[in-house]
């Protein structure tokens, strides 16, 4: 009985083991704004990862397309951009449905702004 018992403490000790990575666990802590931001770099996935697959094509959302540099400047310079992916009040908060974006992703794409929103 003990010999069983002894399985069973060091079978539950060995399951409560985990892979414990900080990148893995608390993403945000390794989020540093580019200093030279880039539209292909950092918005671009952004925008393939929680955007386009709403806002593209002829039958974009709500008529909002976000699948080209052009396309996203127009919601840059009306400042709609910002608006929406930081739920300002005003502004219908995207993802539709979904969580906010994380504050690394908007801080990308708030430094590239700030950076003058350069098509590179």
């Amino acid at each position: 009985m003990r010999i069983r018992l002894l399985i069973i403490s060091v079978s539950l000790l060995a399951s409560a083991c985990y892979y414990d990575k900080e990148a893995i666990l608390y993403p945000e802590t390794n989020c540093v704004p580019p200093a030279s931001p880039s539209y292909q770099a950092d918005v671009v996935p952004v925008m393939n990862q929680f955007c386009v697959s709403c806002h593209s094509g002829n039958f974009a959302s709500a008529g909002v397309k976000l699948d080209s540099y052009t396309e996203v400047m127009k919601y840059v310079n009306n400042g709609q951009l910002v608006g929406t992916i930081t739920w300002a009040s005003g502004y219908s908060p995207m993802p539709k449905n979904g969580n906010k974006l994380s504050s690394c992703n908007i801080s990308k794409i708030q430094a590239w702004i700030a950076a003058g929103s350069p098509n590179n």
